[in-house]
């Protein structure tokens, strides 16, 4: 049977960021994906960090820098970025952004071991 989503949950962040998660753990109870809407702020960057989950980023407004190993994806509306497992990156816009990310396993905060964060973070202690 088709489950129907009412509207997303908003899932904590450092920055000033909203996400807006519409399937995962936070909302639907899903483990295996995430879907979510992002709304970061002009200015917004978040720590470095390794997670254990693929992530597919497309931008719908504005733009995001994604920092690597080897340097930095500046990825524009209209355009998207994958990002997989175990990579070390970091986030940040300078003008702000609005853009859709799926999680494979889904976003969790146990996964994401950004730097200066415990890893034993948990939706559920909010």
């Amino acid at each position: 049977m088709p489950e129907l989503i009412p509207g997303p949950a908003l899932v904590p962040v450092p920055g000033g960021k909203v996400i807006e998660e519409y399937v995962g753990h936070a909302s639907s109870g899903d483990d295996v994906v995430s879907v979510a809407q992002m709304l970061a702020p002009a200015g917004w960057e978040e720590p470095a960090q390794e997670p254990e989950f693929d992530e597919f980023t497309i931008v719908l407004e504005g733009s995001i820098d994604v920092e690597y190993d080897d340097g930095v994806l500046h990825v524009r509306s209209g355009q998207a970025v994958i990002t997989r497992a175990g990579e070390r990156i970091r986030y940040s816009t300078s003008e702000g952004a609005r853009y859709i990310a799926v999680c494979l396993p889904a976003f969790h905060g146990g996964l994401v071991h950004r730097e200066g964060e415990h890893d034993d973070w948990s939706l559920d202690d909010e």
